[in-house]
């Protein structure tokens, strides 16, 4: 009696049915479209549509007053596509990613793993120290860096003469040899706490069994981070690879701050090159801002950033999956 009242509770209490199974996930993952919506409803507003919009100025000959009305179909695209400049600039921001994202990547790396480390004192100390230029403008790092190294400033052309390291002045940001290298410099430590403060989120979440582990079966510092760290690290690492590469190309407010895409062209980047066809200036190879052809820049630049975006996902996929089946 007593084992078939038990046999008919089990069964009355038995796992639930397939529809309140699919009733419970659906309620999880309600609440994650809900907190997702107000994003998707930033993004849609302030990014999708604009790109949209402005898709159709891209076929008119407009100054940004009144309706555009003067058609010229594709020739904005056309004169876009055989315009030198447009490709130096792109040529230069791939150049700054190149440089920037693989020396971020590695200091902050460095840096995260001395920070991770328990028994240093003061740490909260130097991590605020080191994410503090992130939350600093742009902009007002370009003009500290511009009186540090400009002619009429001598900051910098005084230390480094007192130190015999050069003999004469330079204009750091006025010859097109150091222009690019001092703005790539700038770009490393304004935006090093970023990678830095997402190495340490990914170091924390090892668990320390594995190193203590390690460190009994006699792994040396060298092995630990080779067959611990970094394979632990790759998920997040991955995702560091893709915000940095995408955060190296919105580069605008620095180079615009440091040397307006000068000089003679030598530091314009794409985002320079849209800002100054859409709104004038004097390094623009258009005099007067033509807002249909700064869209039709900023379109095709788009469809390239896509382009590499996919091949850069497929290439890590890739390599994720040997890593697998090896």
């Amino acid at each position: 009696m007593v084992m078939t009242a038990v046999r008919q509770d089990v069964t009355a209490t038995g796992p639930p049915p397939a529809a309140a199974r699919r009733r419970a996930r659906r309620r999880t993952y309600l609440w994650s479209y809900v907190y997702l919506a107000p994003m998707m409803v930033l993004l849609l507003a302030f990014v999708v549509y604009p790109i949209i919009a402005s898709l159709g100025y891209t076929f008119y000959k407009w100054d940004g007053i009144g309706d555009p009305s003067n058609f010229v179909g594709l020739a904005n695209f056309r004169q876009i596509v055989h315009d030198s400049i447009f490709w130096r600039s792109l040529g230069h921001t791939f150049v700054y990613a190149a440089f920037v994202v693989p020396v971020q990547l590695v200091l902050a790396l460095a840096l995260a793993l001395v920070l991770n480390n328990k028994r240093l004192r003061f740490a909260s100390f130097y991590r605020t120290l080191f994410f503090l230029p992130v939350v600093t403008s742009a902009a007002v790092i370009g003009v500290v860096i511009q009186l540090l190294v400009s002619n009429f400033g001598d900051s910098i052309n005084t230390l480094l003469l007192n130190l015999h390291l050069i003999h004469q002045h330079i204009d750091w940001l006025g010859d097109p040899h150091f222009a690019m290298a001092i703005i790539i410099l700038v770009g490393i430590w304004h935006t090093f706490g970023y990678n830095l403060v997402y190495f340490l989120a990914g170091l924390q979440t090892i668990p320390d069994e594995l190193y203590e582990a390690a460190r009994l079966d006699g792994a040396g510092r060298i092995a630990t981070f080779r067959y611990i760290t970094i394979p632990m690290l790759r998920a997040v690492g991955v995702v560091i690879v893709i915000l940095a590469v995408i955060g190296t190309f919105q580069i605008f407010d620095l180079v615009q701050v440091l040397t307006s895409g000068g000089p003679y062209f030598a530091t314009e980047v794409v985002n320079t090159y849209i800002y100054h066809l859409a709104f004038g200036g004097s390094n623009a190879n258009a005099v007067q801002p033509d807002i249909g052809l700064a869209s039709a820049a900023s379109f095709i630049y788009g469809l390239l950033l896509i382009g590499f975006s996919v091949v850069q996902v497929l290439v890590l996929r890739s390599l994720a999956r040997r890593r697998g089946a090896s």
